[in-house]
């Protein structure tokens, strides 16, 4: 591993996780009324991690794993992780009940505060394990590529902005303590530099082609997971309809674009 791209790794899984105090500022400190704004900036996130996935990810997996273990058994390795990537991202959803962030967002204060506390705080926990994985993932793809790495970083920190919200407003609501609501939705964001150290860790340990491929194509299935299981029923409940489907082709085409000049 190049140094540089570690130290650049981390910074972009710091910049990732922390994006959720903005989140929690957005909530404790302003109305943020432009709700469509906001959808479309969903939107685009998901495209943007759908396009990397498929189109970045997933091929360097097939080039990585092809180059040795032949073309039919390199994809199909690179098949089975990136099934990997979503079913663990499906177990993490299922062994902690999470629900769409929407939901936590929309619960108003005539609620029992001891409710809202445990939302807010079981918000936090359930934001923090799904952030071990997207900081592996950024991580990862830094440390073979920066430039993809801050795409999936800049993608994360936009939906971690909305994640922000819905740990800080129910915790405000019950305490109405501003400060122990943006700590705790603070914390949540550190387990993204957490997942990078375990990246790190996990590579400085083994480092090989065949350990790359299978990250990579395990990275692609957390992000696509993300983004439709996260960011795209979100994204649906603010601005128009069509908005969500705008911000995911903006996305698609910036990235594609993007991809082509950097190649040029």
């Amino acid at each position: 591993m190049e140094l540089t791209n570690v130290y650049i790794g981390f910074a972009l899984a710091t910049f990732a996780g922390l994006s959720t105090g903005i989140g929690s500022l957005l909530g404790l400190y302003s109305k943020f009324e432009n709700k469509r704004l906001l959808a479309l900036a969903l939107g685009f996130s998901a495209g943007v991690m759908i396009y990397v996935s498929f189109m970045e990810l997933l091929l360097l997996s097939f080039d990585s794993l092809g180059g040795l273990y032949g073309d039919t058994y390199g994809k199909l390795i690179g098949v089975t992780s990136f099934t990997g990537g979503l079913l663990t991202m499906l177990f993490i959803d299922q062994l902690f009940d999470h629900h769409s962030i929407a939901d936590f967002i929309s619960r108003s204060s005539d609620k029992e505060e001891s409710l809202l506390v445990r939302t807010g705080v079981f918000s936090a926990l359930a934001l923090a394990i799904h952030n071990f994985p997207e900081g592996f993932a950024t991580f990862t793809a830094a440390v073979y590529d920066p430039t993809v790495g801050a795409t999936l970083a800049t993608a994360i920190a936009i939906h971690n902005i909305p994640e922000g919200l819905a740990v800080s407003v129910p915790i405000y609501y019950a305490t109405k303590n501003k400060t122990k609501a943006f700590m705790i939705s603070f914390a949540s964001g550190l387990a993204e530099p957490l997942g990078a150290l375990i990246g790190f860790l996990i590579f400085r340990t083994v480092y090989n082609e065949a350990l790359f491929g299978v990250s990579f194509a395990l990275c692609a299935g957390i992000m696509v997971y993300v983004a439709i299981n996260e960011l795209l029923p979100v994204a649906k409940e603010y601005g128009k309809p069509s908005d969500p489907i705008i911000g995911v082709t903006a996305g698609i085409i910036v990235m594609a674009i993007s991809l082509i000049l950097m190649y040029i």
